[in-house]
């Protein structure tokens, strides 16, 4: 059983949106504009912003396709957390800084919607963390599922949304929201 987190701080998650994440992503400048406009808001309203950057063997740590993509610049003191696993808390130093904030809701946004956007969700709410997913602020690429088809990258997006709409944990909350829309509230 997951110790639900107490308290009222809410803050942005933004999860691998980086040149090389993003190169192959479905509607990826809409995207990147879109949460853009979360870290604007999150900003304006005194939300703590945190940035996640996966490190592969494609996405070598300092290399182009590892930076974050030009639209999003990280502001003077906003934490940065690398990884090495699809969900944000495997291996990192996340649940450390959330309790250093906190935190009790996260607001999540990036990619990709079916590895590692999907992973921290369920991450986050095991965790006891009230989840708000950025529905219009996430993005992966379509997947070649063989003699299945292919599997499009807008129904990836779409299913994890009404997933996370009407998904039930005990003592926590999991909703979507848009980025213009999101309330930082817990």
């Amino acid at each position: 059983m997951s110790a639900i987190r107490h308290g009222g701080r809410a803050v942005l998650l933004v999860v691998d949106v980086q040149v090389g994440v993003m190169a192959a992503s479905w509607d990826a400048a809409r995207v990147a504009g879109q949460v853009a406009r979360a870290v604007e808001r999150a900003r304006a309203r005194g939300v703590p912003v945190i940035w996640v950057q996966h490190e592969a063997d494609d996405l070598q740590r300092g290399s182009a396709a590892w930076q974050l993509v030009p639209e999003l610049v990280p502001a003077a003191g906003e934490t940065r957390i690398d990884k090495r696993y699809p969900s944000s808390f495997e291996q990192t130093e996340l649940e450390r800084e959330l309790a250093r904030v906190g935190a009790a809701h996260i607001v999540l946004a990036g990619a990709q919607t079916n590895w590692c956007i999907r992973a921290t969700a369920y991450a986050a709410l095991e965790r006891g963390y009230d989840l708000t997913l950025l529905e219009d602020a996430h993005t992966t690429a379509s997947i070649d599922a063989g003699g299945a088809g292919c599997v499009p990258a807008s129904g990836i997006v779409a299913d994890l949304n009404l997933t996370l709409k009407w998904l039930e944990y005990p003592g926590r909350r999991s909703a979507t929201a848009s980025a213009g829309g999101v309330d930082f509230g817990v």
